[in-house]
């Protein structure tokens, strides 16, 4: 057999090479998922002062209405603009086409803000169904998240991305709480099915909440935990959730403002997750540039000189499974050898480590997309279609993610039937 160094090390090369231009994807992944955080917040703040806005009387939270609708426009337009620029960069990614539908699925969404909210400032449109539109749109850009969190290949800032999605579904399902509560406390009465999707949607956090303090590092988790919920916002959470009545008139503004100044706690914590995903992926391009450059040094102090031979030279096999070289160069052989098996070890730690977090990853886009099957072709809400699963999990004594997938492995066979 013969070796041709030069190939080898070609390879070598374009293997680090890829790793950067991959680094440095995340990186733009990173900055994406930051502009749609902000976002996600703007939308949510519009949609609790709509609510507030439909349940008060003639005048009042117009002018918060305004506000709100302008945050959003500024947050909007900096993420549009790198969402036009996504195509170009990626269009030839084996993820693109996933990607891309949901890129669409989410400017479409915010094409119709501006009708939204047109019927909302008519009081043309019931409280509920706008609800559901916001709810929708920040649905379909989370999703996006969801995507380009399930896409990362680099354990450490996989891991920070997953630990900020949570914590981005967590905050949202706390945005739906006070929407929720705030309209009821304004009606002046908890029905039962207002009080089941409050304690649903109280229960839906905690969960997000331990899957972001399992991905989180120590100091994240550390944060989050000194985090304190207002003693007040826990008395006017307990009346909403157990009905209880003779609440005061002003009840509904008071939750209003602790609930927002809870889940303005949340935006900036969700804002220094977003920082330490930056910072991440700056260290990791930093060290993969310097160590390609070490490699790169190291190569060259290895290549033969110009008098010498043109190292082609024999190789066998030694007891790892590996080439190893004699001929005109051995030195060379044997250090190219050690440069592969260097670079083969240290990806191959990487895959494990990923494997790990694909199958929690996995897990998760099963259930949402057993979700998204249910919402389709039963016309459920989202809470609906989390609880109809929930329930054939309990009554068939199974773990949530094997209904989940059961469902999908029959979905494209055998259709899903609409709710009679």
């Amino acid at each position: 057999m013969i070796a041709n160094s030069s190939t080898t090390i070609r390879f070598l090369l374009a293997s680090r090479q890829c790793e950067l231009n991959s680094l440095r994807y995340l990186l733009q992944r990173g900055e994406l998922v930051g502009k749609i955080s902000q976002l996600v917040h703007m939308l949510q703040r519009e949609r609790g002062t709509s609510n507030m806005f439909l349940c008060a009387g003639e005048g009042q939270f117009a002018d918060e209405l305004s506000l709100r609708e302008r945050d959003v426009a500024q947050a909007q337009a900096p993420l549009l603009a790198q969402l036009d620029t996504l195509e170009s960069q990626i269009a030839t990614s084996p993820q693109a086409s996933r990607l891309f539908s949901h890129v669409a699925s989410v400017i479409y969404a915010l094409s119709l803000l501006p009708a939204l909210r047109q019927q909302i400032r008519q009081r043309k449109l019931p409280l509920p169904q706008a609800m559901s539109f916001f709810n929708d749109i920040i649905r379909h850009l989370l999703s996006l998240v969801f995507e380009l969190t399930d896409t990362a290949a680099e354990p450490d800032i996989s891991r920070a991305l997953i630990a900020m999605f949570s914590f981005m579904q967590g905050k949202e399902f706390a945005g739906q709480e006070r929407a929720i509560a705030a309209a009821a406390f304004a009606a002046g009465q908890f029905s039962e099915e207002t009080r089941l999707k409050l304690l649903d949607l109280i229960e839906h956090q905690e969960r997000c909440f331990a899957t972001f303090a399992d991905f989180a590092d120590e100091q994240h988790r550390l944060r989050w935990q000194q985090v304190q919920t207002d003693s007040q916002f826990e008395r006017l959470r307990r009346i909403a959730c157990t009905g209880r009545e003779g609440f005061a008139a002003d009840s509904g503004l008071r939750w209003f403002a602790l609930a927002t100044q809870r889940i303005d706690a949340m935006k900036q914590e969700e804002d220094t997750l977003a920082e330490t995903l930056m910072a991440h992926c700056r260290a990791r391009i930093a060290a993969a540039e310097q160590a390609s450059h070490q490699q790169q040094a190291d190569i060259e102090s290895l290549m033969p000189q110009p008098e010498e031979e043109e190292s082609r030279y024999s190789v066998f096999i030694d007891n790892h499974g590996w080439l190893e070289s004699g001929g005109v160069r051995p030195q060379l052989g044997r250090s190219l050898l050690t440069l592969v098996q260097q670079q083969s070890r240290r990806l191959q730690a990487l895959d494990t480590e990923l494997a790990a977090l694909r199958e929690t990853l996995n897990e998760r886009k099963q259930i949402e997309r057993a979700k998204s099957l249910l919402m389709q072709h039963r016309q459920l809400s989202e809470e609906e279609a989390y609880k109809t699963l929930r329930s054939m999990a309990m009554n068939q004594n199974k773990k949530l993610v094997e209904i989940a997938g059961a469902m999908l492995a029959v979905a494209d066979v055998f259709p899903l039937l609409p709710r009679e």
